[in-house]
């Protein structure tokens, strides 16, 4: 298969059709910042941090990186005045939800963002759907799920499955940002199941009591 050339940030890159323009900037070791990737999932474009520049016969747009197609000659700025004042906004947007998260004050600096300029609504959840998409695409578990719409949407898990499952995976927790999925899985075992967890652990460490072998004698034979 012919591999498709593009140049992103004055450096030519080789790219497989199909690839987007976010795989094809880290093959070519360029960072471009996002907070809903992960390479086991399906692109998702949540979270809008990996907006570039695109330059294709003659016309400028901006786009989502991560579900953009690679293309043939088109031209890819991962950094310009527009780009980064677009980021900066994303990011003061998403402090609103989650102000003390460390990739988030990272990139507030890095951006020149003000953490404070819009109103405070800590839910802590950026909702960047990245535990609901791993429970489901990887583990096949469906624990944790997106509900309701538009700014009201948030994550929650399921009682029934997350009282399984959830305790001895884990995954999610590790790639949440924000630390807001273990906060909620553990705000739903205190609603839900409250102490299921330490009573299992108790029964896991009681020792064992050591069985009893008690002989069996054979009845005397009487004639």
């Amino acid at each position: 298969m012919t591999d498709i050339v593009l140049t992103i940030d004055g450096k030519e890159v080789k790219a497989k059709a199909g690839m987007t323009v976010l795989q094809a900037a880290q093959q070519g070791g360029i960072h471009i910042p996002t907070l809903c990737h992960h390479e086991k999932l399906e692109a998702f474009g949540g979270c809008r941090l990996c907006m570039v520049e695109v330059e294709a016969r003659g016309w400028t747009s901006y786009v989502v990186s991560c579900v953009y197609p690679v293309a043939k000659d088109i031209v890819v700025r991962t950094r310009s005045e527009k780009v980064d004042k677009i980021r900066k906004v994303l990011v003061e947007e998403l402090m609103a939800h989650a102000p003390d998260a460390p990739e988030l004050i990272r990139l507030a600096e890095e951006y020149g963002a003000d953490r404070n300029r819009f109103e405070r609504d800590a839910s802590f959840c950026i909702v960047c759907g990245l535990c609901v998409r791993y429970c489901d695409e990887v583990k096949h578990i469906n624990a944790v799920g997106f509900i309701d719409n538009g700014a009201r949407r948030e994550i929650s898990f399921i009682p029934e499955v997350a009282r399984k499952e959830c305790w001895d995976c884990q995954e999610c927790f590790a790639i949440c940002p924000t630390s807001y999925a273990q906060a909620a899985y553990l705000l739903t075992e205190a609603l839900a199941f409250p102490g299921e967890r330490k009573k299992a652990a108790l029964v896991k460490k009681a020792p064992k009591r050591p069985s009893r072998v008690i002989p069996i004698m054979p009845a005397p034979v009487t004639t």
